[in-house]
């Protein structure tokens, strides 16, 4: 056991200790992925521990937030993947507050698990829900939560920086394939393999861009005809998981000749095949074998304010709440679908550093960032980060998505983002390689030419050290 998970154990100690003293206990949570699991955790601890508790989930915890949850007059409220951000104004108003997040720590608060605390990163060391997984663990037997900490991990993109997951991460992962309940392996990394046919593998693969294949249907499903696959069975498309492994090795050997053929970089060819992480009690076919797939499903609940459809889904409701996750999950396609038509119609605006595009309120604020990740398949130069606007309650939402290859280049979005957006007023973080802001909404042009600049430098000082 490495020295930071033993340190932040210890804390999860106190953490639960002060938890096991109250009677009023209020969750919060952040609405993506690794909040979703995050709740789910802590919710079927406290659930487990016959604790009563009230939940909320949030898109961004402000101080208006704040003032509403010290206005209910909790014992104390869990923030779960949010709240290091936000220690001093969490004290300043009474709340007595557990924090279990990943984020970059502002301040200090006395209850308050978080790795970078610890001597470990939060961005790819261990996420949100691996944090509350910590504080299950100290409040009772929830060690068969863990497959919960994996999803959001993979949900945070924690797995990408190295192409697996490692750190306190790996130590979660490890008790899990210990238990049976998890499982990690080398196959194919491109998403779908539990739900989607085999040829939406290939049209819909961005990291890394396939060229002729990412966005052509018609030619990924004549890539496979050319491989002689036999690609419909029982009168359905088949899937990979139907799929010998014969079958599979012909594939993947048969993608890496037409990469090769492509032009493509060899370390971006070696990015189709990396570790991939299976949840052994779920059923196969469903979202939920498969971590990826897992946490794309529940991005899909709340970000369409179904927090509570999500949250089921992770405490175990495979029956009505599994159901409308699936529906919304269907027009959470759509959407996508519907935005990437809207990117596509409307074009991309490349400056020298950074392209961008402005929705306005043509697409959901909460889904915006993910089609500015898929939108790399639309785009001619994929050299540089893709900045998406749409329109927010609060302001104007910024969503930015970069690439393994921008990174190693120098390019760090959370670094940007947070800067940049104080300039103008507003606030922003997130990780280096997808991050986020708001900010007013007369500042879209300064905060767009001051993040141009900002990438521009931290390019140039890459450049320079090596």
């Amino acid at each position: 056991m490495s020295l930071a998970m033993k340190a932040l154990q210890k804390e999860a100690g106190k953490c639960a200790d002060e938890i096991k003293k109250q009677k009023s206990i209020h969750v919060v949570s952040h609405i993506d992925a690794d909040g979703l699991t995050s709740a789910g955790i802590i919710c079927t601890a406290l659930e487990r521990g016959k604790f009563e508790y009230t939940t909320r989930f949030v898109k961004q915890l402000d101080e208006k937030v704040l003032d509403a949850i010290a206005d209910e007059n909790h014992d104390t409220v869990i923030f779960t993947d949010l709240g290091s951000g936000m220690c001093e104004l969490i004290k300043s108003r009474g709340i007595n507050a557990v924090i279990s997040d990943h984020h970059q720590p502002q301040g200090n608060i006395q209850f308050h698990i978080n790795p970078h605390l610890f001597g470990a990163n939060g961005s790819y060391e261990l996420s949100g829900s691996g944090s509350t997984y910590l504080l299950g663990l100290a409040l009772g037997k929830n060690n068969d939560l863990s497959p919960l900490a994996i999803v959001g991990a993979v949900g945070d993109m924690q797995h990408l920086k190295m192409g697996h997951l490692i750190g306190i991460n790996r130590e979660i992962l490890e008790a899990g394939v210990k238990k049976k309940i998890l499982q990690f392996k080398k196959d194919l990394t491109l998403f779908g393999k539990q739900t989607r046919p085999i040829y939406k593998l290939f049209q819909y693969a961005s990291d890394p861009y396939l060229p002729g294949l990412t966005g052509n249907e018609e030619a990924c499903i004549e890539f496979l005809h050319s491989l002689n696959i036999r690609f419909s069975k029982d009168e359905r498309w088949r899937l990979w998981i139907d799929l010998e492994i014969p079958e599979k090795q012909k594939i993947v050997s048969g993608l890496i000749q037409y990469c090769l053929k492509s032009g493509i970089p060899s370390y971006k060819i070696e990015r189709l095949i990396g570790e991939v992480y299976v949840l052994l009690k779920e059923r196969e076919g469903t979202e939920m074998r498969d971590a990826s797939e897992f946490s794309t499903l529940l991005n899909a609940t709340a970000r369409y304010d179904h927090a509570e459809i999500g949250l089921s889904v992770c405490m175990g409701n495979r029956e009505k709440a599994y159901e409308f996750a699936r529906k919304l999950l269907a027009e959470h396609r759509q959407n996508l679908v519907n935005g990437l038509m809207y990117v596509k119609e409307k074009g991309v605006i490349q400056l020298e550093n950074i392209q961008y595009f402005d929705v306005g309120s043509e697409i959901k604020e909460t889904i915006v960032g993910i089609i500015a990740g898929m939108s790399s398949i639309l785009v001619e130069n994929r050299n540089l980060p893709i900045i998406a606007f749409a329109k927010a309650d609060e302001g104007v939402k910024v969503s930015g998505r970069a690439t393994q290859d921008l990174l190693r280049r120098g390019v760090n979005l959370a670094e940007a983002m947070s800067v940049v957006s104080a300039e103008v007023g507003g606030v922003g973080g997130g990780h280096d390689i997808a991050a986020g802001a708001t900010i007013p909404k007369s500042t879209t042009e300064e905060f767009t030419q001051k993040l141009d600049m900002f990438i521009g430098e931290q390019l140039r000082k890459k450049a320079h050290s090596t």
